[in-house]
């Protein structure tokens, strides 16, 4: 034991308190052989280590018999370590080869320090190898740096005193950024050691830095956290299986070590966010970190996907089985953060109004609101079947949106339809405050179509939709008939051009030509629309023949149907296509309403 100088200072002290005729003198380091030879009697066998007890309060003891069966009883009450670290000791004390490893140099560093094995007691004593090796290869790496400090945590106080935590932590902080392939690493720690890692990266003011942080953190809690999402089944082995209560400190600390900005969206996704949202109303985590959850969530709302805002609802005051709360919440957080950028570009420098269109049709933050649009659009149609899902919860998230987060209205009116069908027993007023959350305008052809044949609607809003697509029908019309009247124009003003360029002898011959070319475009065009207005005019009579025989069938009353359909005219003031007029005449009649 002559490299632990508390070592022999112990034997030394127990040595002289023995009586005299058992007394022992220890021999020193320096013997030669032949001292050896002469004081073999007095000698104490140091090699014979047989044991090392735990006592009383995990008190270390080793034990050093005599020759005469006497023994030295050592005790460490507090060594760091472990029974192997001081074996590991007690080895190199007697030139036995110890190889270092991140696992076990931290605690062979503080048994050194402990056992006073430094240089000026002996030189290449165990604390300046344990220092090299700290030195030149464990910290040299973060992952070596993060197994030498998840084995810190068994050697507090000591290895804080000896600094072995701080310079662990610095130097997986300082080269974090270097790779990605130790940060798997970081799930063998402690949520105590994980703080300061998390502290120390946050406080570096590097672009890579933060992303490796990210990194970090996702790490960390798909190992730490089990069931995190639907897709995040693994779990690193190494990683402490952990208590309920600890699982929602571990995700109350990953929150808060998110970074305050929008993150990257590469490492910290909307799916991974969405999973700590929904882990935390499993765990029941507070009140802040849920508020936090759903304010970073809202930041990547177009990025998130059907499946990552079904969370369902683990609370048993909650009715519906989706928690349609949570996410009108994320909805309105995303909005404010795009008023907040609405109101600063409308806070800059004064540009011209065509310059600001321009602006707001090509921001990015336009097409994401489309995007989120259609999200809410499909959670909408996915939550619309719940029979506990109120028609208010229903209408104040479809009219969360603004207008111009539609282009079309034909997903939100897909999500009424299947609300009215699985909720038939809705009031009237009800049904009429579902229905007013589609604008009718915004419907594609198709959907007017299935919405002129829906039964669920309520009459007034099949007659809206009716009444804006013959509106459209005649925008169409008159679109077309502006293109063919415009094409005459220009030819005039070409030929007039022609005429200027041409000489005098030229300008008879060119005018007939274009006045001929002129005139045949127009009878074209007359002949084309009087052959459009003869059809609907033959239609219009098949389909009065129709109902006057149906009706002379049913009431005997001729002429019902016209009058029916002169009364719909004058009292909404529109003009219906033959086949929709149809379906609204007679489904008036069955439903037993007069005009």
């Amino acid at each position: 034991m002559s490299k632990s100088r508390k070592i022999n200072r112990m034997l030394t002290e127990q040595e002289e308190q023995r009586p005299p005729r058992q007394r022992r003198r220890i021999r020193s380091a320096g013997g030669n052989a032949d001292d050896e030879a002469a004081d073999a009697e007095t000698e104490i066998e140091e090699a014979e280590i047989e044991e090392a007890e735990v006592v009383g309060n995990e008190q270390q003891q080793q034990q050093v018999r005599m020759d005469d069966g006497k023994s030295f009883r050592i005790t460490f009450p507090d060594f760091p370590g472990g029974p192997g670290t001081f074996e590991a000791a007690a080895k190199f004390c007697y030139g036995v080869r110890v190889e270092l490893t991140p696992w076990n140099v931290a605690p062979l560093r503080c048994a050194a320090e402990y056992l006073e094995m430094t240089e000026e007691h002996a030189e290449d004593n165990l604390a300046a190898r344990a220092d090299a090796y700290l030195a030149q290869s464990v910290l040299l790496h973060p992952g070596k740096a993060t197994r030498a400090l998840k084995s810190c945590e068994e050697l507090l106080p000591h290895a804080e005193e000896l600094g072995i935590v701080d310079r662990c932590v610095e130097a997986i902080a300082a080269r974090s950024s270097s790779s990605r392939s130790w940060v798997d690493d970081l799930a063998v720690l402690g949520l105590h050691m994980y703080k300061r890692v998390m502290a120390a990266m946050a406080a570096r003011e590097d672009a890579r830095a933060t992303e490796a942080m990210e990194s970090c953190l996702v790490s960390y809690a798909r190992a730490t956290l089990p069931g995190l999402s639907r897709s995040m089944r693994w779990r690193r082995a190494s990683a402490p299986v952990s208590s309920e209560v600890e699982q929602k400190d571990l995700l109350e600390a990953v929150v808060a070590s998110l970074p305050a900005d929008k993150c990257s969206g590469r490492v910290v996704t909307a799916k991974f966010l969405f999973a700590l949202l929904r882990t935390a109303h499993i765990l029941r985590a507070s009140d802040e970190a849920r508020a936090a959850l759903e304010r970073k969530a809202a930041t990547q709302l177009e990025q998130a996907t059907l499946e990552d805002v079904l969370i369902p609802s683990y609370s048993g005051a909650a009715e519906t089985l989706y928690d349609v709360d949570c996410v009108e919440r994320i909805v309105r957080h995303f909005l404010s953060d795009e008023e907040l950028g609405e109101d600063e570009a409308s806070s800059a420098a004064a540009i011209t109004e065509e310059e600001a269109a321009r602006t707001t049709a090509s921001r990015p933050s336009a097409v994401e609101m489309v995007q989120v649009g259609k999200l809410v659009d499909n959670y909408l149609a996915e939550v619309a079947s719940d029979a506990n899902l109120k028609p208010a919860k229903f209408c104040e998230l479809a009219l969360a949106l603004p207008d111009h987060a539609r282009i079309y209205d034909d997903g939100v009116y897909r999500a009424v339809d299947i609300y009215l069908k699985a909720h038939p027993r809705l009031t009237a007023e009800e049904r009429d405050r579902v229905c007013g959350v589609v604008d009718c305008r915004k419907l594609t052809v198709e959907a007017c179509t299935h919405a002129a044949q829906n039964e669920r609607l309520p009459l007034r809003a099949v007659l809206q939709v009716l009444f804006f697509e013959q509106l459209q029908l005649r925008r169409a019309i008159a679109g077309t008939l502006l293109a063919s009247t415009g094409a005459p124009r220009q030819q005039q003003q070409r030929a007039a051009a022609l005429r200027h360029a041409a000489g005098p002898s030229e300008t008879w011959r060119t005018t007939a030509v274009q006045e001929s070319q002129v005139l045949r475009v127009d009878m074209d065009g007359m002949r084309s629309r009087v052959q459009g207005l003869e059809r609907e005019c033959s239609s219009m009579r098949r389909a009065i023949k129709k109902i006057d025989g149906r009706d002379d069938d049913a009431a005997g009353s001729p002429g019902s149907a016209d009058a029916a359909a002169s009364s719909w005219r004058s009292r909404y003031g529109c003009k219906f296509s033959t086949q929709a007029r149809d379906a609204v005449v007679s489904r008036a009649s069955r439903m037993g309403m007069s005009p």
